[in-house]
């Protein structure tokens, strides 16, 4: 393993790759549980666990699990399997989803089957019926808080692309009415015309990713099938022209059966684009694990160390492109909790 990484580093990429962390009743929290309808963690109970600079949102459960909060008389600290593995860590508040974000996610029901994808097989009790209204409503309530600093807005895909983008458009286009341009704006659709990206950026969204997926077209068909990967390409290279180098991401998923060279043989293709991959690994649960063992097989858990080499050449990359994670104020990049991401954790 690369000698330049931190413990740190390493114990963020252990916490990545393992389950979930016990908490246990009598332990009184001192931030409120979030519970995610979108991302990794969708459907799961969380808390974003801070340490050392290094930030991991995790799902909690009151028995079994990898990991356990145990508290001190002034902190609380981690155990690994019963045995110490960080002696404190803070919990940041999670604002929306995310720590420092209202980032909502407009819709979970989906017209499309991606076989990776918790979100559209949530109970309807979970999704908390927003509304585009609702949604402005709570922004701008949250931008009263001290640690608001961004906003952000992903969704499923529920009639069609544009019906979804329309949605969020009125919902960018609102925010900014409501608290002016000083705010950072990342959206996160599905679009199916290069002209929604344009209208977008003219509603005042500073920042935008379209998910690739993955790289690997085989493994592209079998869990994204109704999807193309080629149009994904086209999209994000006009995210570029639009939104500028640095300030377009996709997710790249690793876990799903691809070898390490196709994963960072699309980090590459995306950072000649001007496109900063996320690097995020596949959680599997009892929600997407039946379908994405149908269509792939038995999957392994992604391991620390793939993650850590995968991060370090990631960076790389990012280097010989003149690209960084540093210039996205929304959304992954700047949340960092469910990934590895370059020049913040490494």
């Amino acid at each position: 393993m690369e000698a330049d990484l931190s413990v740190w580093a390493r114990k963020k990429a252990i916490l990545l790759a393992r389950g979930p962390v016990k908490v246990a009743p009598q332990i009184k929290l001192p931030v409120r549980l979030s519970r995610s309808t979108a991302g990794p963690g969708a459907g799961t109970t969380g808390i974003a666990l801070t340490f050392h600079g290094h930030r991991v949102k995790k799902a909690i459960v009151r028995d079994g699990g990898d990991f356990e909060l145990v508290e001190g008389q002034d902190h609380f600290a981690l155990l690994m399997d019963g045995k110490p593995f960080l002696d404190n860590v803070e919990m940041t508040p999670i604002l929306f989803h995310s720590p420092e974000q209202a980032f909502f996610n407009i819709e979970t029901e989906c017209i499309y089957d991606c076989k990776f994808c918790s979100s559209r097989r949530l109970e309807k009790k979970i999704t908390k019926d927003l509304t585009p209204d609702k949604i402005v409503q709570m922004i701008v309530d949250a931008s009263n808080r001290s640690d608001f600093k961004a906003v952000a807005l992903t969704s499923a895909v529920v009639k069609s692309p544009r019906s979804t983008v329309e949605k969020m458009i009125h919902i960018v286009k609102r925010v900014r009415e409501s608290l002016g341009t000083s705010i950072p704006i990342g959206v996160e659709p599905y679009v199916d015309e290069l002209q929604q990206i344009d209208k977008l950026k003219a509603a005042g969204a500073d920042e935008i990713k379209l998910n690739l997926e993955t790289w690997d077209q085989d493994i592209f068909r079998k869990v994204c099938g109704e999807l193309d990967q080629d149009w994904i390409l086209e999209a994000l290279e006009h995210s570029v022209e639009i939104f500028g180098r640095g300030k377009v991401s996709s997710n790249i998923i690793v876990g799903m059966g691809e070898s390490d060279e196709n994963v960072l043989d699309g980090v590459e293709r995306l950072a000649k684009m001007g496109v900063v991959a996320t690097l995020r690994p596949l959680r599997l649960n009892e929600l997407n694990r039946k379908e994405m063992e149908l269509a792939l097989g038995k999957l392994e858990q992604v391991s620390e160390e793939r993650l850590l080499h995968l991060a370090m050449e990631h960076k790389r990359i990012l280097l010989e492109n003149g690209l960084t994670t540093l210039t996205f104020d929304t959304m992954c990049n700047a949340c960092t909790c469910c990934d590895i991401v370059p020049f913040k954790d490494i």
